[in-house]
Parts: C-alpha cells; sequence; structure tokens
C-alpha cells in the first residue's frame, strides 16, 4: 500500500531500483553518431520483439507517432484514423502544423478502424481530393477504455491499406499491455504494419521513452526526421538502460495490472451514480461514467482530500489506470474513497 494512490496515469510510474542501477552503469556514446552502443541494444531488442529489422529510440510517444507519420507520407495528403485518437486528440495537431497532413477523423464503436471503413474512405484519383497517405492504428487505445485490437483485425486493415497503396502506422504506446491481454507475442500485432511505436515509460515503467520500429529504410528516414524535430540526444544510453530493463522484466507482469483495474472497475460499477462498461476493461484502462451533475469535480476533489488521484477526461467521465506502483489495497482504498462520496450522494 502506497501513501499516495495515483490512478491518473501509468506514466506516473517510478523507475524501480533495477532501472536506476542500470542507468548509473550504462556504456555510453554520441547517439547522433550512432556511437551509443546501450541504445543501439534497445533497439536492436526493441526491433526483435516487434519482428522487424530497425529501431529508433525517441523521447515520447507523441515524438515516436510524429517521426512515423512524417516519415510515410507527403504534405498534402490524408491520414485515415479514429476520432478518439490519440494521434487526433493529444498530439498538438503535429502532423497538421510541421508535416502539411490533413487528418480525417472516423467513428468507431471500439476505437479500431473496420476494412469496411478503410475501403469507403480511401479517396478515389480525383485533383479535388487530397490523397490518401496513411492509415493509424491504435492499440490499446486509451479513449475507449485500453480495448485491444487482434493482430488478424490489425491485418485485414493493413492488407485493404496495402492494397492501394496507402502505408499503416500502429500507434502501440501501450501495445504490450494488449499482447499480455490477449496472450499473444507482440510481433504479432506488429507483422502487418509499416511502422509501430511503443511507450517504455508507461506500463513498463521506464522514466522516460519509445522506441519506433520497421525496416532499415523506413527507420533511416525517421533518424533524419528525429534530427530535424530536435530529438537527436547524445549520452541517451543512460536513458536506453531503463527501457532495456523495461522489456526484459516489465512486461509480464502487465498481468497484474490488468487484474487491479479489473477489480477496481467491478467496485465502482457497485457503486450509485456511476457506471462502468465491464466489457471494455481488458487491460489497465477504466472508463467510470459520472451521472451525477457536477458529480465528477466532486469525484476528483473528494478523491484527492481522500489521498487517492483520478483524471477527468470531460464533464462526465474519469479515467482510472492501474500500474506497478498501485497494488490490491491500494485499489480497495480508492473504491472505498468513491463509495463515501457516492454515498454521500444518495444521503443528500
Amino acid at each position: 500500500m502506497h501513501d499516495v494512490v495515483d490512478l491518473r496515469s501509468d506514466t506516473v510510474t517510478q523507475p524501480t531500483p533495477e532501472m536506476r542501477e542500470a542507468m548509473a552503469r550504462a556504456e555510453v556514446g554520441d547517439d547522433v553518431w550512432e556511437e551509443d552502443p546501450t541504445v543501439k541494444r534497445l533497439e536492436a531488442l526493441a526491433a526483435e520483439r516487434l519482428g522487424k529489422e530497425a529501431g529508433l529510440l525517441v523521447t515520447s510517444g507523441t515524438q515516436g507517432n510524429l517521426v512515423s507519420v512524417l516519415a510515410l507520407t507527403e504534405p498534402g495528403q490524408e491520414v485515415l484514423v479514429d476520432q478518439d485518437s490519440h494521434l487526433f486528440n493529444y498530439e498538438v495537431a503535429g502532423a497538421a502544423r510541421l508535416g502539411g497532413l490533413q487528418m480525417r477523423p472516423l467513428p468507431t464503436p471500439r476505437g479500431f478502424l473496420s476494412p469496411e471503413q478503410v475501403r469507403e474512405a480511401l479517396r478515389p484519383a480525383d485533383i479535388h481530393l487530397p490523397r490518401t497517405g496513411l492509415v493509424a492504428i491504435e492499440n490499446t487505445h486509451n479513449r475507449h477504455g485500453g480495448t485491444c485490437c487482434t493482430p488478424e483485425a490489425i491485418a485485414a486493415v493493413a492488407e485493404v491499406a496495402h492494397a492501394a497503396g496507402v502505408p499503416v502506422h500502429l500507434d502501440g504506446a501501450r501495445l504490450f499491455n494488449a499482447a499480455v491481454a490477449l496472450g499473444r507475442p507482440a510481433r504479432d500485432f506488429a507483422r502487418a504494419v509499416d511502422s509501430v511505436t511503443v511507450c517504455l515509460s508507461k506500463g513498463l515503467g521506464a522514466p522516460v521513452g519509445s522506441v519506433v520500429c520497421g525496416s532499415a529504410a523506413f527507420i533511416a528516414r525517421a533518424r533524419r526526421i528525429r534530427k530535424m524535430l530536435g530529438g537527436g540526444m547524445r549520452q541517451a544510453g543512460i536513458i536506453a538502460a531503463a527501457g532495456i530493463v523495461a522489456l526484459e522484466r516489465m512486461v509480464d507482469r502487465l498481468a497484474e495490472d490488468h487484474a487491479n483495474a479489473r477489480a477496481l472497475a467491478e467496485g465502482l460499477a457497485r457503486l450509485p451514480g456511476l457506471a462502468v462498461d465491464l466489457g471494455r476493461v481488458e487491460t489497465n484502462i477504466v472508463i467510470v461514467r459520472v451521472l451525477r451533475p457536477g458529480g465528477v469535480e466532486e469525484l476528483v476533489q473528494g478523491c484527492a482530500a481522500r489521498k487517492v488521484r483520478i483524471h477527468a477526461i470531460g464533464p462526465g467521465a474519469i479515467r482510472c489506470v492501474t500500474h506497478k506502483d498501485v497494488d490490491a489495497e491500494d485499489i480497495a482504498r480508492a473504491v472505498e474513497a468513491f463509495r463515501e462520496i457516492t454515498r454521500a450522494w444518495a444521503a443528500r
């Protein structure tokens, strides 16, 4: 049990003692000159895990997505995305501002484009229309509550896109959560796509960094774009060392986070004034719908007063995310904090 139960995000995790030890001992060099042996080891390890030729260390998932999108498209093209995707909602319109790209958001029931949607949305040859330049998929899906897309569903979308000569990018910030939840190797999810980004600093617990993986030719383009964006790092092996520990030690334990999320979701679903779609709780994210007007603010403030931190994602919803620094006792404390607040609602 921890003094403060922080459920705002899995980005709040602290590096493990093993990570700190690895960072202190890391062999380093200048990564812009491609001379950092620890970075090279991390990139090769990530590429092997994802079944790709090469990898590239980037500072964040947002930078990884932007580098990938810019490496796969040309200005003036259109990118097909789910309307609730991170790429469309939370990346400061970087692809539009820096890539001259138009986003085409499409509604989906669980966060994942279908092959039929992609087929219908592909632009025909017409001088009035932008060319479709990319299809982007997010797995797991943040705003849809950590839902998972199977490798077969990804492959079906990629088949339609590739038949039209359109590449596919996989925003796999929490891809290892999907792999653990569905009991499939991570490489299965990445097999059909042209680029994939995975985050090391969410559930895997590293302090910073993501890795982009793809073909050697793609990574060569992505490396140049990373430099253009100011993402070239020097003795980055200190960061990469923690990422190696994350990939080697922290993947299997994600199942604990999923179990804690399920316990949290089931506990909150029983409380008055709250609604949780248990069918969407597949990994480590729980979306709580608050039925009481003004209830979100009351819950955020009331939980904070009880040393439980949660995150509002709109006027009627709260997101809770489990991670390695939240245990079963913390989950019980969080449920009790919600219970005390909702019990007061019923008494008014």
